[in-house]
């Protein structure tokens, strides 16, 4: 029997990776963190398409595609993101990365660049997919979609927390302020822009601990 696809779609810091990731390995699925995949294309044009003012460069990028080699590989159970046969899993996370994400996966030609390798992965199903277009653009099939979203407040305390966590100085009001403009960038960008599926399951978990988010979703998912 086909194991199902699943696309978790919502803002920053809402838990998708983290909540995702547990839920493939109680259901036996791939987990593929689709915005890895676009902060993996941010590094890789920090370190080698910028202008002299720290930009990026982003016709630079552009013609560098052929350079960009990402893939996840399973070690310890977890998919972990390499760039070019390096593991670039704590350098993604950066502050640097961070303020020029969203910049980047705006562009079209990178989502378009990054698009068929995403839906490759789940042709054969058994995959759960998160990022902020899933539902709408890249599996638009998919068998469940959620969309998860809490208040600013909690999301900013999560990030700050998760920075910290990987050893990144940061500043909670930094944090804040850089969130609510990725949303802003994310939700109003002309192509493929972060919005909720018609048929997706809204789960505002601002009052809810992780836990609690995946036995909701398994709740749904279970019957499959």
């Amino acid at each position: 029997m086909k194991k199902p696809v699943i696309a978790i779609d919502g803002f920053s810091s809402t838990g998708k990776s983290s909540i995702s990731k547990i839920i493939a390995q109680k259901l036996d699925l791939v987990h593929l963190d689709t915005g890895a995949l676009y902060r993996g294309v941010t590094w890789f044009a920090l370190q080698n398409c910028c202008k002299e003012d720290g930009n990026v460069d982003l016709d630079d990028l552009f013609n560098n595609f052929h350079h960009i080699h990402l893939e996840f590989k399973n070690i310890e159970n977890e998919l972990v993101l390499f760039l070019n046969e390096i593991n670039i899993t704590k350098e993604i996370r950066s502050n640097q990365v961070t303020e020029n994400v969203s910049n980047v996966a705006k562009q079209a030609k990178v989502r378009e660049f990054l698009l068929d390798h995403q839906r490759k992965l789940a042709e054969k199903g058994g995959i759960i997919m998160d990022g902020r277009d899933i539902g709408t653009v890249v599996l638009p099939d998919a068998d469940f979609k959620f969309f998860l979203t809490a208040s600013i407040d909690e999301r900013t305390k999560r990030r700050y927390q998760e920075l910290l966590t990987l050893g990144i100085d940061a500043n909670e009001d930094q944090v804040k302020q850089n969130l609510i403009e990725r949303d802003k960038i994310d939700s109003e960008r002309e192509v493929a822009p972060l919005k909720q599926a018609d048929d997706a399951i809204v789960i505002d978990n601002t009052e809810m601990t992780k836990k609690e988010t995946i036995e909701k979703i398994l709740n749904y998912v279970e019957n499959f």
